[in-house]
């Protein structure tokens, strides 16, 4: 299997990054889920979708080991793990839906297997678009499929009207106590800019529900830009967003640690 293009995107990346200065603490990479990959691009090779996804799984291991090899962290993109109940399974079972998610989770693992857990971290959406998402499976069904990856920490969109009250499904027992949540505090397909004091609250729901604030990292809910040229917010309202994400952060921060 040819490494070259995905080393070449590595190294250009960590070049980039160590130009900005004062620097990142960690920097990470994006790769895509083997799940998103069979939906968008259907099998037309392959006995069964089983088969399809082991095929894929054997190539994206060499894209996250890759990645993690540059020294980053590597974020595993995964929209199709929740995204994909109202659209490919929206006339189906929920059931049928999670015996998906329970495939893809199981194949990521595999992916995973030479990797250490503290390097990778599992993005989950219902779809960075703006629409009434009033189809989207609740978190709940789906979130005990999901804390079996082989990852530190989860990015969960909880700032869009349909899904910020599911903070509470990391209460009590809900959340591992060795997992990380980065919690999506900022909506990425609304123009509105969140008041810093909004964005302080959610992160304080959040970390009262996990138990701990050191293991919640305030973030936003999606990319901004998901596909190249094709964005819903604007470039000037991206970076007032990034602002009170910061200034909601450093409020949050001082009534959690003082």
């Amino acid at each position: 299997m040819n490494r070259a293009p995905v080393e070449q995107e590595c190294a250009d990346y960590v070049r980039i990054v160590a130009d900005y200065q004062p620097g990142f603490s960690e920097s990470f990479m994006t790769a895509t889920s083997p799940g998103l990959v069979a939906l968008a691009m259907l099998n037309e090779h392959y006995l069964s979708l089983e088969a399809y996804v082991a095929a894929l799984v054997y190539a994206l291991k060499v894209e996250y080991e890759t990645i993690v090899a540059h020294g980053l962290i590597l974020q595993i993109d995964a929209p199709d793990l929740a995204g994909e109940r109202h659209t490919t399974y929206a006339d189906r079972p929920l059931r049928d839906f999670q015996e998906f998610v329970e495939l893809i989770v199981a194949g990521i693992n595999r992916a995973l297997e030479a990797i250490p857990r503290d390097r990778v971290r599992l993005h989950v959406c219902w779809g960075n678009y703006e629409g009434p998402h009033d189809r989207d499976v609740a978190l709940a069904d789906i979130l005990p499929i999901l804390l079996k990856t082989k990852c530190e920490a989860m990015l969960i969109s909880m700032a869009n009207p349909r899904h910020e009250h599911e903070y509470r499904c990391f209460a009590g027992n809900g959340f591992p106590s060795d997992m990380v949540l980065l919690a999506g505090v900022i909506d990425t397909t609304t123009n509105y800019v969140e008041h810093p004091e909004v964005v302080a609250d959610r992160i304080e729901r959040a970390a009262r529900a996990v138990g701990d604030p050191q293991r919640v990292i305030a973030a936003t809910d999606c990319g901004f830009e998901t596909a190249v040229g094709l964005s819903t917010v604007v470039e000037d309202v991206v970076w007032a967003k990034l602002r009170a994400l910061r200034d909601g952060a450093a409020i949050a921060s001082k009534r959690l640690f003082g």
